[in-house]
């Protein structure tokens, strides 16, 4: 294994983690710091850690190999969650950094609805925390199996032993450095998986003879590869775009707005965040496209990729660069997988720990112990997850293809009121969570007219907290002064 350079450059990725996890662990005093780093991310970090946190290994892998299948008829994903992110940080970020601030200083997104709607009976709170716990908990076996394919693939090692090892790094970064190693391990994954996705399209277009050549190779394999709307009908372009709804509801995108140093910073994390998405999705792309004319001109070596599509990211960097280089490339797949594993990890610890051990049993738990219930809570989680993950064909892990409507559907709208609509009550936030969710759920399984239940889900949910807020009676002079206050900050900020 220490001779394979690919196998080297795994090992020192993952080393390089698990230190900067523990440079983090000095740097984390108390409890806020280890869930919410203490609200210090500067905008770079903010920026980065957003993008790395949302884009699992389907960036590497499952999206270069469905444009490597049917061409950039498949870009129009892409384009949804550009946009999508994009309004996200307009609409979002800077309203809900200083609202959860002025509610009480609310360190996760059950205790932010809880206090921003003055929740005496915690119905938000309970209803929120175990939407993130059911979905983030199926969310992080899906990250576990991808994590133990690539070692598995890596390492010629059993499926058994390769699920253990490839948990085992992040779970130990984010048990020992909370939040601030997340953040700082998701800027450097990001940047890598940016690397690899500028680096590999290049690569490809010089194997081929620059970019004009290359195009024509792939009109040559098939010419309906390079129309955006082929195969696709309104409907379906219209669910591809409603991708970009779910940003508005993502727990672990959410809460590294709130983790900004300040509202000052997010108007230059938005344009990094931008440019880095731009680039990564353009990359991915770029890479399945050139990819299927690369493999058109080497037909000795297409057996690899017609096995699996998907594979199409890994066999160019085999291919195209010597083994360390490719070894470093490769990485950013497990980049991928890690980044988007450690924050769910951490999302369902600080769930556990604030909205139900600390609310519900230990009121006046000391920061000590509240840091040590949050480390356990990460190794239960991650437990409950590699034992979901020991089959990597459960029926249970079908559930995260609609695991992000669903978030996007229960919080999204129930977000976005909150910080923009002064009336809203807590029962329409009740109704709106309840709807997206249910919706979601029904909508996926009738599959009406094709649309992904995002949509319907989102809309739906709307108009519930719309109508129920209206009948209900207005939000008390409290709630109209701290949104106020919020609104103020937001337009003249300090």
């Amino acid at each position: 294994m220490f001779s394979n350079p690919t196998a080297i450059t795994f090992v020192g990725y993952l080393l390089v983690m698990v230190c900067v996890g523990f440079y983090a662990y000095y740097h984390t005093r108390s409890y806020g710091d280890y869930i919410l780093g203490g609200r210090s991310l500067g905008g770079f970090v903010t920026a980065l850690s957003v993008g790395a946190s949302d884009m699992s290994g389907w960036l590497l892998m499952g999206l270069p190999g469905a444009v490597y299948l049917a061409g950039i008829s498949q870009s129009w994903i892409g384009i949804g969650l550009v946009l999508g992110s994009y309004i996200n940080w307009c609409v979002v970020a800077s309203r809900l950094r200083v609202y959860t601030e002025k509610t009480h200083n609310a360190l996760t997104l059950p205790d932010y609805f809880s206090h921003r709607f003055e929740d005496k009976q915690n119905l938000l709170r309970i209803i929120a925390a175990v939407v993130i716990l059911l979905f983030f908990t199926i969310y992080c076996a899906s990250g576990v199996v991808a994590g133990a394919r690539l070692f598995e693939n890596t390492f010629s090692m059993s499926y058994e032993t390769a699920l253990i090892l490839g948990a085992a790094a992040t779970i130990c970064y984010v048990f020992v450095g909370g939040f601030l190693a997340v953040s700082w391990t998701d800027t450097i994954q990001a940047l890598l998986m940016c690397l690899a996705l500028i680096v590999t399209p290049i690569a490809v277009m010089y194997d081929l003879g620059g970019f004009t050549a290359a195009t024509e190779c792939v009109a040559s394999v098939d010419i309906k590869m390079l129309n955006i709307l082929e195969g696709h009908t309104l409907v379906g372009i219209v669910s591809l775009l409603a991708w970009g709804l779910g940003y508005f509801g993502q727990p672990h995108i959410l809460v590294r707005f709130m983790a900004t140093r300040s509202i000052k910073v997010i108007p230059n994390a938005r344009r990094v965040a931008t440019l880095w998405m731009s680039f990564c999705l353009s990359g991915a792309v770029a890479v399945g496209f050139f990819g299927a004319a690369f493999f058109a001109e080497h037909r000795d070596v297409a057996s690899l990729v017609e096995q699996n599509h998907e594979r199409v990211f890994i066999v160019l960097s085999g291919l195209l660069f010597n083994p360390w280089i490719a070894g470093i490339l490769m990485s950013a797949i497990l980049a991928a997988v890690m980044s988007t594993l450690s924050c769910q990890l951490l999302v369902c610890s600080s769930t556990l720990t604030e909205d139900f051990y600390r609310t519900f049993i230990r009121r006046n738990a000391s920061q000590r112990e509240l840091v040590w219930f949050g480390r356990s809570m990460v190794l239960l989680v991650s437990v409950v997850a590699v034992w979901l993950a020991r089959d990597p064909n459960s029926l249970v892990l079908s559930l995260v293809s609609y695991a992000w409507a669903g978030f996007g559907a229960a919080f999204g709208p129930v977000i976005i009121m909150s910080l923009w609509w002064r009336r809203m009550t807590r029962n329409g936030a009740l109704a709106g969570m309840i709807t997206g969710a249910v919706t979601v759920l029904v909508w996926n399984h009738y599959a009406w007219l094709g649309l992904y239940e995002i949509l319907p889900g989102f809309v739906f949910a709307l108009i519930a907290i719309v109508v129920v807020s209206l009948l209900d009676k207005a939000p008390s002079k409290s709630i109209a002064k701290t949104f106020d206050e919020v609104q103020a900050a937001v337009r003249n900020p300090a």
